[in-house]
C-alpha cells in the first residue's frame, strides 16, 4: 500500500504516530493515553477526520495504558468516522487496555483486529 503523510506528536508520557496507507491512517499511540495526554491523539484524529479520511486504524500494540478520557476520545472519533460513513478500527490491543474496554463495554461497538494488517485488509469503513 501507498505511504502517505507520516507525523508525530509526543508528550512526556505519550507519543503518537500517524501514516496514512491509501485511503486509510493508521494512528499509533504509544505510552499512557489519560487525562494529561488525550488531546495529543484527539488532536491527529481530528485532523484526518476533517481531511476525509474514511477508516482509521488505531494501533493499541504500544498502548500500555488507558483511561476513560482516553477511552472517550476514541469512542468520539468512532462517532464522527462512523457520522461520515467510515469507521474506527482497533487493532493489537495489549491485555490492560483490552480490559478497559471490556469493562466499560466499548469493546462491542469498535471492530477490534489482532493486528494492524488484518484492520487494513477488512473491507468495512
Amino acid at each position: 500500500m501507498d505511504r502517505g503523510t507520516v507525523g508525530s506528536a509526543q508528550s512526556g508520557r505519550l507519543l503518537v504516530e500517524v501514516r496514512e496507507e491509501g485511503p486509510s491512517a493508521v494512528v499509533t499511540p504509544a505510552g499512557e493515553l489519560d487525562h494529561h495526554t488525550a488531546d495529543l491523539l484527539r488532536e491527529p484524529l481530528d485532523d484526518l477526520l476533517s481531511k476525509g479520511v474514511a477508516k482509521l486504524v488505531v494501533d493499541c500494540a504500544r498502548l500500555e495504558f488507558c483511561d476513560s478520557t482516553g477511552l472517550n476520545v476514541l469512542l468520539g472519533a468512532r462517532l464522527k468516522a462512523e457520522a461520515a460513513g467510515g469507521g474506527v478500527h482497533l487493532a493489537g490491543m495489549q491485555p490492560v487496555v483490552a480490559r478497559v474496554f471490556e469493562i466499560t463495554g466499548a469493546d462491542a461497538v469498535f471492530t477490534v483486529h489482532d493486528s494492524v494488517e488484518a484492520a487494513l485488509a477488512d473491507e468495512a469503513g
